[in-house]
């Protein structure tokens, strides 16, 4: 379970699981939740492992990835059903080549989530494409749906502080992801992956999380939180323990780093904790 009180002035530290993601199937694993049944399932028994906040993703009737607004609907009406409001629930708005910006953009504006995540290298690729990004930011700011910058090299890290910095933004600061790997197969993770985004001449966010790949994601994301970030986990990159061996369920890969965590000396926020801690 989630600490229920913190000291003042301490930053408790977010567990956010990303349990489905938008490429594996039940044959990668069959508890990968894929039905808006299962995602609230999964939601409850995460929720009780420590995690504060949930990201998913919806899938088509074969298992294809999807960006649909009533898909959506459905699955957060299911989470709700299960854990009220004890998680952030967090929509993706990921391409996996299949979805272009603009469709992106129209799926967050649809679906108006209470937390989504964008890809900077997907929704604004180029200059080109930056006012159509910072006037979706505008939407997020008047709609309150809060956004997490997915961030997968630190040239990106770069250019996003550069938007804020000249006062692009609609916000003086705003929550980011930073992905220690990328989607491919047998992709291992190290915590080592994580120094080039917090390098000395590097920007800083007020709110950073980590996610990684491989049986690593527990020692990578352990060090972010060591470090001041918060932990992302999960089956949508890694289906194992620390061990070797592979868990049994999403929750399980919570737990783990809920332990690891609390074994550090870190307190875990839980949702309304969450919710303070953002800057925007």
């Amino acid at each position: 379970m989630t600490d229920a009180s913190m000291p003042t002035g301490f930053s408790p530290v977010a567990i956010m699981v990303a349990p489905n993601g938008g490429r594996r199937l039940k044959a990668d694993h069959p508890a990968i939740p894929l039905s808006p049944a299962e995602l609230g399932r999964c939601a409850s028994d995460c929720l009780d492992a420590g995690a504060a906040m949930m990201h998913v993703h919806v899938r088509r009737s074969d298992g294809t990835h999807l960006l649909d607004a009533d898909a959506y609907g459905a699955a957060i009406a299911a989470i709700r059903a299960e854990v009220g409001d004890r998680l952030v629930v967090q929509i993706t708005s990921e391409a996996l080549g299949v979805y272009s910006p603009a469709e992106q953009i129209a799926v967050v504006k649809a679906v108006k989530p209470e937390a989504a995540s964008l890809a900077l290298r997907e929704v604004a690729p180029d200059a080109a494409a930056e006012p159509a990004f910072l006037d979706l930011l505008g939407w997020m700011a008047r709609e309150r749906v809060v956004p997490q910058i997915i961030l997968y090299a630190p040239e990106e890290a770069v250019r996003l502080a550069a938007l804020r910095d000249a006062g692009k933004l609609p916000w003086d600061d705003i929550p980011v992801l930073y992905v220690l790997g990328r989607y491919t197969v047998d992709q291992k993770s190290a915590p080592a992956d994580l120094l080039p985004f917090l390098d000395a001449g590097m920007p800083g966010f007020a709110h950073w999380s980590v996610c990684a790949f491989g049986q690593r994601e527990a020692a990578c994301v352990t060090t972010g939180a060591l470090l001041g970030g918060h932990m992302r986990v999960g089956f949508e990159n890694n289906l194992q323990l620390p061990d070797g061996s592979v868990a049994t369920s999403n929750a399980e890969l919570v737990d783990t780093v809920a332990a690891l965590a609390r074994g550090a000396g870190l307190k875990l926020a839980n949702a309304a904790a969450l919710r303070d801690m953002w800057t925007i």
